[in-house]
């Protein structure tokens, strides 16, 4: 299986409100304050001249390797494939178990039935884990609370240079970094850098209709004394003044725009179930605890073989290509984790009352499904 990576460049965030950043996509270099005017938009860091040397952009691809790392060994595979067969003692158990668990089902069913036939319907569950971490960039901003700018103090690192603390293989995690040496201030484009903004609460009217009277200045025949008569109160979120502090500089008149780095970790996990034909829903497989059989995790994988089961095999093959193709053009595959189960399944028949049914024992811990239990009844709880 060819597994050669090939990372595109990140999308493309759009500067709008941070201005001509100096010497950003070749610009000439402009003042230390940025206008909220128009801007170019720039992808990764804004094809910095200085990043490497291209125009195509500061996104440098991870170091990857192109193949596999080696197969599994000859006999690492273990060759009992097999689990022992359900006893009648613990399907009895099993049936017993499940009828008690369920206030409104009689024992008698599972006490006084008859098993007569046991048929095993076990499954094989693989699953593919492919752990990998992407990166974006973003323009963002904080009110400036005094801090120099660092543009150009130095050079950017490149996306994939930045450290950043990965969490536990196979964990989903975000992290965001400001980038070193992207940040300049500017004048806060939401105040225009009066550091105010209108009161949300009064529109800029510094009152509201008094609670008491609701503006009509008046209690039944007398005067409102909440407001002395006026139908108006004071404005509690600006305390009258009908402007308030801005929300995004939060009255410091100017921000700190720089660009951000974002990390996102994410453990993409497929299972396939070998067809059976015991009847137990997809939601009931899903949740059922098999015996694992193999597992084996390394940065990349290559698929299952001499599996006896040929649809493993293949199942492997398959998702594995498709998790390559999916997550390895976008994202760096840190690390690959397949694993194969043995589901037990056991199909139970049973007589009751000169009747015939049947139920389902599955899993490790011999979970019963019974959609049709021969002996329930209606109860109220009060």
């Amino acid at each position: 299986m060819n597994s050669a990576v090939v990372h595109p460049p990140l999308a493309a965030p759009a500067a709008n409100m941070y201005g001509n950043m100096p010497n950003y996509a070749g610009i000439a270099p402009g003042p230390a304050v940025y206008s909220p005017l128009a801007a170019p938009v720039f992808n990764a860091y804004g094809n910095m001249p200085n990043f490497d040397g291209t125009a195509a952009g500061g996104y440098v691809p991870p170091p990857m390797p192109t193949e596999p790392t080696a197969p599994p060994q000859p006999g690492s595979v273990p060759s009992d494939w097999s689990i022992p067969s359900l006893s009648e003692d613990a399907a009895r158990k099993a049936f017993s178990d499940f009828a008690s668990s369920h206030c409104c089902y009689s024992s008698s069913p599972a006490e006084d039935g008859v098993i007569n036939k046991m048929e095993p319907n076990n499954t094989y569950r693989y699953r593919l884990e492919t752990f990998t971490e992407s990166r974006a960039t973003e323009w963002s901003h904080k009110p400036h609370e005094g801090e120099p700018p660092d543009f150009n103090a130095q050079t950017a690192p490149q996306p994939w240079e930045i450290r950043a603390a990965a969490p536990n293989l196979f964990t989903d995690h975000k992290q965001e970094i400001r980038v070193p040496f992207t940040s300049s201030i500017k004048d806060c484009h939401t105040c225009l850098a009066t550091g105010k903004e209108q009161c949300d609460v009064c529109k800029g009217n510094g009152y509201k209709s008094c609670s008491m009277c609701q503006g009509s200045g008046k209690c039944g025949e007398e005067h409102c004394t909440h407001c002395d008569a006026t139908g108006k109160d004071k404005c509690s979120g600006c305390n009258g003044l009908g402007m308030k502090d801005c929300k995004t500089c939060k009255g410091k008149k100017r921000l700190l725009a720089f660009i951000q780095l974002k990390v996102e970790w994410t453990n993409h996990v497929e299972d396939y179930v070998v067809e059976q034909n015991s009847g137990l829903s997809p939601e009931e497989l899903r949740s059922a605890h098999g015996k694992e059989l193999f597992k084996n995790s390394q940065h990349l994988l290559y698929p299952l073989t001499g599996f006896p089961n040929p649809a493993i095999a293949e199942a492997s093959e398959r998702l594995m290509r498709d998790h390559q193709s999916k997550y390895g053009q976008t994202s760096r595959i840190l690390q690959q984790r397949q694993t194969v189960e043995l589901i037990p399944i056991t199909k139970v028949n049973y007589s009751w009352k000169s009747k015939s049914y049947s139920y389902i024992v599955y899993g490790n811990n011999n979970t019963v499904s019974d959609h049709n239990y021969p002996a329930t009844c209606c109860c109220v709880i009060l």
